[in-house]
């Protein structure tokens, strides 16, 4: 099952249950692989020189029991691949490349012996640490909009609204997908309790986005640490939640530095918290890889 109907199959899985299992990282995963991750295009280095190796990552997820790919759309917009340079070869190519991730997650997904849902990333079009540098509300809502539509005609089950930093931007980022035609799940990163980077409580901030009836909120690329303070938050967001945290820190020349301190195992320990404070979805984000979905869907089917 494709398209609206899936979306709407999701919802009443978030609902009701049994946990879904997300996928874990790509870009650090890439890395892992010997794969260049380089600002600012980190991910997309990988449609652009190695789509083979996206590819076998989507797979591998699906192999280790994830229920959901997120498509490597993290960084196919157009200010993205404007800012890469390439002499503006790379500006017009942002629906084309959009369809390419969506196309080898929708491969790995139709291999799998069981449904998998196909996720398309909607990041924040700036730096997903600086909330100073979100755009302006025009930027916001045009560009937002552009990316919506690509995810969306690339055939995608929903939007993951992710990593965002301030409320202003996930909503517009929210609103563009809805506007699209399709469900949505938002989430924000938290680094200093349960507030955004911004410094918008993260209550403050599912009140915003509940409103617009979507999948799920959640919180996403955040020490497991910090996730403990943004329970009790979430479960009363008025919407299924759930959280994908990180292993590592920001890094400037390549996005992010992953962490190899955290084994599969105790990862799905820290999950365990999650699930049991009534999260609907689980999964790792940065630092992450097979090995942590692996044990964590193992975790989930026990429980």
């Amino acid at each position: 099952m494709e398209g609206p109907d899936a979306g709407q199959a999701l919802r009443r899985r978030l609902e009701s249950g049994p946990v879904v299992v997300l996928d874990g990282a790509t870009g650090t995963e890439l890395e892992r692989r010997g794969v260049p991750t380089g600002l600012p295009l980190w991910s997309t280095h990988a449609l652009l020189d190695a789509p083979e190796v996206v590819s076998s990552i989507h797979a591998d997820y699906v192999r280790a029991g994830a229920e959901v790919l997120i498509a490597n759309t993290f960084r196919t917009q157009r200010r993205t691949l404007a800012r890469a340079g390439r002499g503006g070869q790379l500006t017009q190519r942002d629906a084309e490349l959009t369809a390419l991730a969506v196309e080898l997650a929708r491969g790995a997904a139709r291999s799998a012996d069981r449904r998998v849902w196909v996720a398309g990333s909607a990041p924040p079009l700036e730096d997903c640490y600086r909330p100073d540098l979100v755009p302006d509300d025009a930027a916001l809502r045009d560009e937002h909009a552009r990316h919506a539509n690509c995810v969306a005609e690339s055939g995608v089950d929903f939007a993951m609204v992710e990593t965002m930093n301030t409320l202003r931007e996930a909503h517009a980022a929210a609103v563009a997908a809805r506007e699209a035609g399709l469900e949505v799940v938002v989430s924000f990163v938290c680094w200093n309790g349960a507030q955004l980077l911004s410094g918008e409580p993260l209550a403050e901030a599912c009140a915003r986005i509940a409103a617009l009836e979507p999948l799920a909120i959640g919180v996403n690329c955040l020490p497991p640490s910090n996730v403990s303070a943004c329970l009790e938050v979430l479960a009363d967001c008025g919407a299924p939640f759930g959280v994908y945290a990180n292993l590592g820190e920001p890094e400037d020349e390549r996005g992010f530095r992953r962490s190899e301190d955290t084994r599969p195992a105790d990862f799905a320990e820290h999950a365990s918290e999650w699930v049991a404070a009534g999260a609907s979805y689980v999964g790792g984000c940065c630092g992450t890889g097979p090995g942590h979905v692996h044990t964590l869907a193992e975790r989930c089917a026990r429980t």
